[in-house]
């Protein structure tokens, strides 16, 4: 049984003191929350606060990125130890603005991916199609390739700690979500593709959708039997509307 996790990634929004406030608010929203993990991905420069705030909350801290190297003269970079100092227990690699924006290849993923696992942190792989790529109907070849180069690092006996986070690029930040059977036949090809490169373990990692999940529609995306969670960006920055999504199975009946 896949325990299901859902992520905030804030990205470049809220200062420490936002997210002071956030947290406020939030953990007495989902305090008696069972049977899901709940993550929350602030700015680097939230980490320290939050990780206070979270001491002894059930929720885990998540960082955004990580670098490929220990330390060094890499301006700018935020180090593995860095982040273990902050007790994060995931880090997000691989994010499509990450890949698009600045560049990011599978093998540098997956070096992110291999050091985080080597320092006891979780890697959250992002792995998605653009909106050309699926019109042209090539949306397995491009999960195939970045899950097998993203993933290239991680021993066999590792594959069921981290988490795969699906996001169809088309669907992030533009107020359309892929219909959870479009979602769910994505996954089920992640699925397939894990199963086939690491037997069981595959079955036993869990994969998340990502690509504007509001309260909404998260009841929907999570009946599907291969989605496990929620990678949520703007549906996040409120508590109110988190805890909704954390809620998931409550959101069924409205």
């Amino acid at each position: 049984m896949r325990t299901p996790i859902m992520a905030a990634n804030w990205k470049m929004q809220k200062t420490a003191d936002e997210t002071a406030a956030f947290l406020a608010g939030f953990l007495p929203l989902v305090e008696t929350t069972a049977d899901v993990e709940i993550v929350i991905a602030p700015p680097f420069t939230s980490l320290d606060r939050a990780s206070q705030q979270l001491r002894n909350a059930s929720v885990h801290l998540s960082a955004q990125n990580v670098s490929n190297e220990e330390k060094g003269a890499f301006t700018g970079e935020i180090s593995v130890s860095m982040l273990q100092e902050f007790s994060c227990t995931y880090t997000i690699v691989g994010h499509s603005e990450r890949r698009g924006l600045y560049g990011e290849t599978d093998t540098l993923i997956s070096q992110k991916a291999a050091m985080l696992l080597s320092h006891e942190i979780l890697p959250i792989v992002c792995v998605g199609e653009t909106l050309e790529e699926r019109e042209a109907d090539r949306t397995f070849d491009v999960l195939r390739t970045q899950l097998s180069g993203s993933l290239a690092g991680v021993p066999a006996e590792r594959v069921p700690e981290i988490v795969i986070a699906y996001e169809p690029v088309w669907a992030i930040g533009t107020g359309k979500t892929a219909t959870p059977e479009i979602a769910q036949e994505a996954h089920a090809f992640i699925r397939r593709e894990l199963v086939a490169s690491w037997g069981e373990s595959g079955q036993q990692t869990r994969i998340q959708y990502g690509g504007s999940v509001k309260p909404e529609n998260v009841f929907d995306l999570m009946k599907c039997p291969d989605i496990d969670g929620a990678l949520v960006g703007g549906a996040s920055l409120e508590p109110d509307s988190f805890s909704k999504i954390v809620h998931f199975e409550q959101q069924g009946g409205e």
